[in-house]
């Protein structure tokens, strides 16, 4: 309620998205999970490139891959194009929660690539509704901050008043339109998980068409006769905390325990609203080097769109693949790796 009637510059919510693609048995793309709110991941396409890149130059000749390279500059490009300010006279800067965060070779990885400060909540404060960042020359207002800390932590005077990563009263100097934050606070009721189930729904109803692509088939527990399913057959679903992330907080029903799951029937009983649930999909695989030999692992996709007066599509994006046997879990926070993807000339994107 705190962000309600805000409106982000140019209307533009959503300056940075990753959508998690699964192809499914029948060969067609599903959306698995729309990353609204800050997603990470992508200094791995590029870094997984550079690699790539220099092991084997002459299979990117011959294949004519498309490049990845300009994706910081694209971003730049896209956050100066939504500053509150004329280009010439704004600065970007990367709002990181700090050091011990797990994506913050990331948030320094990009700062770099763009050129920008890298900053924490500390290296801020609002004047006037004004953002300033404290340098050795003396405070310099900020236009865009690209932040890489959840809306609860943003400001303290707003969200959690115990945060030490955000920023006092930046959330008024944003309601002001007096800086731009990418992406806009309140982003997280897109990609919370009991969302995803209407958004074909959304698309018809505000686009007039029909989804290009399809979802995964969900149960919404909160339904009392889609819970009494879902309990039915816990040993065939994938159960999702709504506003989990990273793949905890669920339950994969064919290699759980009987225990994990009595457990977990339980926490749906008193908590319904709490979870999601879909059947298993089984995820295509791809050829990965495990202990010196080629082997088939589960993947995912990840690409990467970015969005200020235009869009823009990364040819490439994130794969995410389940490194041990048998596993369906890509996440790298859990033991998943990544590959490098190649889109190659005369290919959409």
């Amino acid at each position: 309620k705190e962000l309600h009637g805000m409106r982000p510059a140019e209307g533009v919510f959503v300056n940075i998205a990753g959508i998690d693609l699964i192809r499914g048995s029948d060969g067609n793309f599903l959306v698995l999970e729309d990353n609204l709110r800050t997603p990470s991941g992508v200094s791995y396409v590029l870094e997984n490139r550079t690699v790539m890149q220099r092991v084997f130059p002459r299979v990117f000749r011959r294949s004519r891959v498309r490049p990845v390279e300009s994706y910081a500059a694209r971003l730049g490009d896209a956050l100066m194009s939504v500053s509150p300010r004329e280009p010439a006279e704004s600065r970007i800067v990367v709002l990181t929660p700090g050091p011990f965060n797990s994506a913050y070779f990331e948030h320094s990885f990009l700062a770099r690539q763009m050129g920008c400060d890298l900053v924490q909540g500390s290296d801020l404060f609002v004047h006037d509704k004004r953002v300033f960042v404290k340098t050795t020359s003396g405070p310099e207002q900020v236009d865009v901050i690209y932040r890489r800390i959840d809306d609860d932590f943003l400001d303290p005077r707003v969200f959690n008043e115990a945060s030490a990563l955000g920023v006092p009263g930046i959330i008024e100097a944003y309601a002001a339109g007096n800086v731009t934050l990418a992406n806009a606070p309140g982003n997280g009721v897109a990609d919370n998980k009991a969302v995803y189930p209407f958004v074909p729904d959304m698309i018809r109803f505000y686009l007039s068409e029909e989804p290009i692509l399809g979802q995964v088939e969900t149960y919404i527990c909160a339904r009392p006769k889609e819970c009494d399913h879902v309990l039915a057959n816990l040993q065939s679903m994938v159960v999702k905390a709504v506003d989990g992330s990273g793949g905890y907080g669920m339950l994969f029903g064919p290699r759980a325990s009987k225990e994990e799951i009595s457990e977990f029937a339980d926490k749906l009983r008193d908590d319904p609203e709490g979870y999601i649930a879909q059947p298993v999909v089984e995820l295509s695989t791809c050829p990965t080097w495990i202990d010196g030999e080629a082997a088939p692992r589960r993947v995912d996709l990840r690409p990467f769109v970015l969005t200020g007066k235009s869009s823009w599509v990364l040819p490439g994006g994130l794969t995410r693949v389940a490194l041990r046997a048998g596993s369906y879990v890509v996440n790298s926070s859990q033991g998943g790796g990544s590959k490098d993807t190649w889109v190659l000339e005369g290919s959409s994107p």
